[in-house]
């Protein structure tokens, strides 16, 4: 458990190393870099499967979208979901939006809970009632405030829940129909790799092939790390450790210049708080299965 722990932190860790690195890769763009990412991380899944010994079960689900075609457009539907939440990954950091993604990131372990109730018919706790309280208190007070609310941080909060939703509803969610994602995203990926100029970019930054180089290691190693972290911890201690990433992702966001606007103030507080009583009710779970 205790090696589970720490591969699941490390894999935040890089995640975060991830987000910061898109702003030393200039002059490539949000969308190349998503290219490149893509295709180095291809290798990364393929590797985890085998290091978890998949093979049987990929095959069967090869066999699952030929018996069932019409699943072939949900690899394309969650492809394209999966490859637009990469690109606004490192296109944030890079164009002004980090903290907008970040609160995205916050807000969409609640987001879930919600779907799991409408959807799935899943319990709420009187914990998990408050905390989703509090975030809409956030929300609303942003919406107020601007008249607005960040395209950025929608499209995470609600883009991954739907993706999961999708993924749960039609019995596909493993590594298999991932991998079957990320290949369906090769071929876009290629035409935006294709689409760098690498001898401008080389004169522009002299270490942008060391820098794509670790892009490449540091987020398959993030990927691998998590992946087999999840096989060694329950969900909720998972869950709960995932809460890592998007505290990452903000302290990134602060690094690299980037600070809070005052209409922001009241969500952010909210966000916290709707944060740790979700920590707080799968501490109280993981407890209690570990009395039991």
């Amino acid at each position: 458990m205790i090696k589970g722990i720490l591969f699941s932190v490390t894999a935040s860790v890089l995640f975060g190393i991830v987000y910061f690195l898109s702003t030393v890769l200039q002059p490539i763009e949000g969308t190349q870099l998503f290219g490149v990412r893509t295709l180095v991380t291809v290798p990364f899944v393929l590797f985890a499967m085998v290091l978890l010994h998949k093979k049987q079960e990929f095959i069967a689900y090869l066999k699952r979208l030929k018996e069932q075609p019409y699943l072939l457009a949900l690899v394309a539907f969650g492809g394209l979901n999966m490859g637009s939440q990469m690109w606004l990954f490192l296109y944030a950091p890079v164009s002004g939006k980090a903290i907008e993604v970040s609160m995205g990131y916050l807000l969409m372990p609640l987001v879930m809970v919600l779907f799991g109730r409408l959807f799935f018919r899943e319990r709420l706790t009187t914990i998990k009632l408050l905390a989703i309280l509090f975030a809409l208190i956030g929300v609303l007070s942003k919406v107020i405030l601007t008249g607005a609310f960040s395209w950025e941080t929608a499209f995470v909060c609600v883009g991954y829940p739907v993706y999961f939703a999708v993924r749960k509803h039609f019995n596909m969610l493993h590594i298999s129909a991932f991998a079957m994602e990320m290949l369906a995203m090769v071929p876009v990926s290629l035409y935006f790799t294709c689409q760098i100029d690498f001898s401008f970019a080389e004169m522009q930054n002299p270490n942008i092939y060391w820098g794509l180089f670790l892009l490449g290691l540091v987020g398959g190693s993030a990927f691998i790390l998590y992946v087999t972290a999840s096989q060694m911890l329950s969900i909720n201690l998972l869950g709960l450790l995932g809460y890592l990433e998007p505290l990452m992702m903000l302290l990134v966001a602060f690094i690299i210049g980037e600070r809070l606007d005052q209409t922001s103030y009241i969500l952010m507080a909210c966000l916290f708080v709707a944060i740790s009583l979700l920590i707080l009710d799968g501490v109280v779970r993981v407890k209690a299965r570990l009395l039991y």
